[in-house]
């Protein structure tokens, strides 16, 4: 019973609305296809019922059928009479029967319905044509022109009309008329047309100009231009691309104006004045506004330019992006800088003054030096161009000047500046007094500044103005007396003269300073000196005294590698007959024995210390050491070595974390502990 019911209801579902269980869901054996459906619904389509044809054989049948489809179209315009196509068939209806005034009266009835409806005009005025009755078309078309004055089709066909009828007079009027309503730019290029169809071509010139008020665009100006080139006359067409030029201004202007002017001039193989027209846009267009301009310029110096010609086009192309960077940001000074370089490259002496000017103008309105690290070089640039480019030595000094006059200097400085200034007063003219003056009001202005003491050292060195220099270190050191590089330097200076006294008492005093920035730095250049020397007693005290203060690993390796060099240079000389008393250490007997007993006073440190990888560090070297000896024992060294073992520790949030720690075999905390992992291993 519930499979009657679930097949009764539509679709095979039951009353409860759900789908029935499927029970064979494998393929039909006979599949169906969209296209037989399509055919099937096709052919079931009922036949349309078609109106028998009616043969009319006398008057008084066709009077009866023309009265009961006037009956019906009537009807038809009655029910709805905003329904103008249903006036346009009745129209055409009475067109056909031949009934011209009824069709005529119908479109009567029409305009007054919709008395703005294009369509009507149309037909109605096409009624009037086909039938010859061309003073009334020429009515309807006067009607319509004065109804819709703004619809170009109306007055298209009115003077086709008139010029097809050779009322060349009356179809000139039209084309007046229809101009007075300043039409689109399509009617004036008709009637301009018309004009150049009877020779009139004084006429439409002045309709050009009346089209180019109206219509003010550059691509009206092209198409006057191209209409006077096509009639032969270069002059008048030159005319017109340079009133569009003037009219249209920087504002409205557009690049294919001059493109075309400048394919004109090629044309006519005046190649100057096409190239001066192009160069002439680049340099007023904006970039954006220009891609194709460069492109067309490019490919006009390729064919008909020089290399220096194409160089040119380059050079422009890039002046205006470096242009359009500097107007977006005027703080990208290195957009400045490269927009120079390029000028400078040009050879155009005051273009790149122009833009060093301008770019210079351009200075960071706050006191702050990452500002002015960029700026600076604009000014550094601008002199350096001045003195090799221009060869205007003067210009040069005020460019220094004005710029030294611009810094902050109470704020910041710069040494690259009053150097170079140095430098220039020097090559220029000669003028030490000036160089020198220069530099001391810098280091007056600002003593901390390392680079300009070095800068002006380096300067008294070249003039081998020896006591200056030593003036100069002093006052670097008084301004800065935990420059260990300083230190060296002058310690070095005196050295290369001949001055060792002076160079260790400026060691000694250097090493006495109560804080220093690279001590390191510093004793080992104290040592190197009275190693090479030769006196090695005072060496050998001076690694002590270092020692004393600081217990790293690198400096008691250094210290073994000494014993070693100290005892070699010791046996040297003893092989050539020197006497030990010119080696205040004496003879050394073994190089090897006094290094492995620094090595072993390290090792005993590190090792109370507590220090594990400065242990391992001096086990290798010490290692290395043994291997290098003549009658060397690395194998005693080898057993020292450490064995690296993974722990674990606890942190401060109770998690644990795993290290790699070092087992050493002679620690005595750590001894039984080494021995169970020995066996274990």
């Amino acid at each position: 019973m519930a499979d009657e019911n679930a097949s009764s209801r539509p679709g095979g579902y039951g009353q409860s609305g759900q789908a029935p269980k499927i029970k064979n869901k494998n393929a039909a054996a006979v599949q169906i296809t969209a296209e037989q459906l399509i055919r099937e619904a096709y052919s079931r389509q009922g036949t349309t019922q078609k109106a028998p044809r009616q043969k009319v054989l006398d008057g008084e049948e066709l009077s009866d059928y023309q009265m009961r489809r006037r009956r019906e179209f009537e009807e038809g315009v009655r029910r709805n009479r905003s329904n103008i196509g249903e006036w346009l068939r009745y129209a055409a209806w009475e067109e056909g029967q031949g009934e011209v005034g009824r069709a005529r009266s119908v479109y009567e009835r029409a305009l007054d319905v919709d008395g703005r409806n294009q369509t009507v005009f149309i037909k109605y005025a096409e009624l009037e044509m086909k039938n010859k009755n061309i003073a009334l078309a020429r009515n309807l078309y006067d009607r319509a022109v004065t109804t819709l004055p703004r619809v170009a089709q109306f007055w298209q066909r009115y003077t086709y009309m008139e010029e097809l009828l050779g009322n060349i007079a009356g179809a000139r009027e039209v084309f007046a008329r229809w101009m007075r309503w300043e039409p689109e730019e399509a009617a004036w290029v008709a009637f301009i047309r018309f004009e150049t169809r009877y020779g009139e071509i004084g006429n439409a010139r002045a309709l050009w100009e009346r089209a180019v008020d109206v219509h003010p665009e550059p691509r009206v100006w092209l198409k006057w231009a191209r209409f006077e080139e096509d009639r032969g006359d270069a002059e008048s067409a030159r005319r017109v691309f340079g009133l569009a030029i003037d009219r249209l201004g920087e504002s409205f202007m557009d690049q294919h104006v001059f493109i075309s002017f400048a394919r004109f001039e090629t044309r006519l193989r005046e190649y100057d004045r096409a190239r001066a027209i192009y160069r002439y846009a680049l340099e007023r267009l904006p970039r954006a506004k220009s891609h194709a301009l460069h492109s067309q310029y490019a490919a006009f110096e390729k064919q008909h330019g020089a290399a220096r010609d194409i160089e040119d086009v380059v050079a422009t192309k890039r002046r205006l992006h470096y242009e359009a960077l500097v107007r977006a940001n005027p703080a990208d000074y290195d957009a400045w800088l490269d927009y120079a370089a390029l000028e400078e490259e040009a050879g155009d002496v005051e273009r790149t003054r122009d833009v060093y000017e301008r770019a210079i103008a351009e200075y960071p309105g706050v006191a702050e030096k990452r500002l002015w690290r960029r700026y600076i070089y604009l000014w550094l640039f601008y002199a350096l161009f001045e003195e090799t480019r221009a060869q205007d030595v003067g210009r040069a000094r005020a460019v220094y000047v004005a710029c030294i006059e611009l810094v902050p200097h109470a704020e910041f400085t710069f040494a690259k500046l009053w150097l170079q200034y140095a430098w220039f007063e020097i090559r220029s003219s000669g003028d030490l007094r000036a160089a020198r003056r220069a530099l001391g009001r810098a280091i007056g202005q600002s003593p901390a500044k390392d680079k300009l003491f070095r800068g002006y050292i380096e300067l008294e060195l070249e003039l081998r103005e020896f006591d200056r220099v030593r003036t100069l270190y002093a006052k670097f050191l008084e301004a800065n007396p935990t420059s260990c590089s300083t230190w060296v330097e002058f310690a070095r200076l005196e050295a290369a003269l001949g001055e060792a006294d002076r160079c260790l008492a400026l060691f000694e005093l250097a090493v006495e300073q109560p804080t220093l920035d690279m001590p390191e730095l510093l004793w080992k250049a104290y040592i190197d000196f009275v190693f090479d020397s030769g006196d090695f007693q005072k060496t050998r005290a001076l690694y002590e005294r270092l020692l004393a203060m600081t217990d790293h690993v690198k400096v008691w390796i250094s210290f073994a590698r000494f014993e070693l060099l100290a005892a070699a240079a010791n046996d040297e000389s003893a092989g050539a007959g020197e006497s030990s008393e010119n080696f205040p250490g004496g003879h050394i007997a073994s190089g090897a024995e006094a290094a492995r007993a620094v090595y072993e006073r390290a090792y005993a440190r590190m090792k109370a210390l507590g220090l594990k990888e400065e242990r391992l560090v001096l086990l290798e070297a010490w290692r290395d050491s043994e291997q290098d000896a003549a009658g060397g024992d690395p194998a005693a060294v080898e057993k020292r070595m450490p064995k690296r073992v993974r722990k674990r520790r606890e942190l401060d949030d109770g998690s644990l974390e795993e290290y790699f720690d070092y087992v050493f075999p002679d620690d005595e905390e750590q001894g039984s502990r080494f021995k169970l992992l020995a066996k274990a291993h």
